[in-house]
């Protein structure tokens, strides 16, 4: 699907669903090394893990990043959606908060384009330990990977069918500071140039940022991370968080929606009395997983899809 221009399928352990090819979005080696400790895992999460009575497929020891095209399924919207799976910089949530999502998107006339980015751990729990390690903010790997995939979805729009006016991100927990930090980080690659996709425009058209840390300022309550810095050019943003998110505080969505709406940006906020953290799509009776409803009211409000 994705062999056009050069690129070849990633022999990895995770692997898509059938139908569908994972390609590295680097032509050689990806820039800034990450010292992983051994080949990548996919492991599936035993029973203490369960969100909505299943298991989740954790891949960890990413070092070759990746991309997966998905297609939409019917009617073509034009709009396509590059997908942050979470897991705390240190591993990926790649069915629960990746191809859920995109077999979601693409049931609504969306491209979905699934990221696979560099993450040095690998131990298959799903715990809140793991965002203290993780690389980024404090090394620029996942936002390279992120802002590379980007550029490549822009530069293949005609071949897509995408518009490339509309392109967003969307993203869950670390993934959901991700899709804010591309907001923000749009004027300058972080890695020298490579080919014609990195002189692309990595700014999103809009962004979705779902239970997101990192965000907050722990040591000056209010206040954003210092790599979090808004400004009015920012996309429109989509923003949703449970008051008793164990995990990352709702002052990570707080803090960021006074932040945009002080510069002006379009901004929607969602907050629920209860729901914890890592859902993704999954019904778990409770109201706050019935938020896709919500972004695509939301897409609608903003011109990205008809009426």
């Amino acid at each position: 699907m994705l062999a056009a221009g050069g690129l070849c399928a990633a022999p990895d352990a995770w692997q898509p669903s059938p139908g569908h090819t994972q390609v590295p979005i680097w032509p050689g080696a990806a820039p800034d090394p990450l010292p992983v400790a051994g080949p990548e895992t996919a492991t599936t999460t035993g029973k203490a893990a369960l969100v909505a009575g299943r298991p989740i497929v954790l891949v960890g020891l990413v070092s070759r990043p990746t991309m997966t095209v998905y297609s939409p399924k019917g009617n073509n919207t034009g709009v396509a959606v590059v997908v942050f799976p979470g897991g705390g910089y240190w591993e990926l949530a790649m069915d629960l908060e990746g191809t859920e999502v995109c077999d979601w998107l693409t049931s609504r006339g969306v491209t979905c384009v699934l990221l696979k980015y560099r993450v040095p751990g690998g131990s298959g729990k799903y715990t809140d330990s793991a965002p203290k390690s993780g690389p980024y903010p404090r090394a620029p790997q996942a936002l390279e990977d992120a802002q590379r995939t980007l550029g490549l979805v822009r530069f293949h729009a005609a071949q897509w069918h995408i518009d490339p006016h509309k392109i967003g991100v969307l993203g869950f927990s670390a993934g959901g500071h991700l899709a804010a930090a591309m907001s923000i980080h749009f004027g300058r690659r972080l890695y020298p140039p490579v080919d014609a996709a990195d002189k692309e425009s990595c700014r999103p058209d809009f962004a979705v940022a779902l239970y997101p840390g990192h965000l907050a300022n722990y040591e000056k309550p209010s206040e954003l991370n210092a790599d979090i810095r808004v400004t009015r050019e920012a996309p429109p943003t989509f923003l949703l968080q449970n008051e008793d998110d164990p995990v990352d505080d709702v002052a990570n969505s707080l803090d960021y929606y006074a932040a945009l709406r002080k510069a002006g940006v379009p901004v929607e906020m969602h907050l629920y009395a209860e729901g914890g953290h890592g859902f993704g799509l999954r019904q778990t009776g409770l109201p706050v997983t019935a938020w896709p409803r919500l972004v695509e009211t939301w897409l609608r409000t903003i011109g990205m899809t008809p009426d």
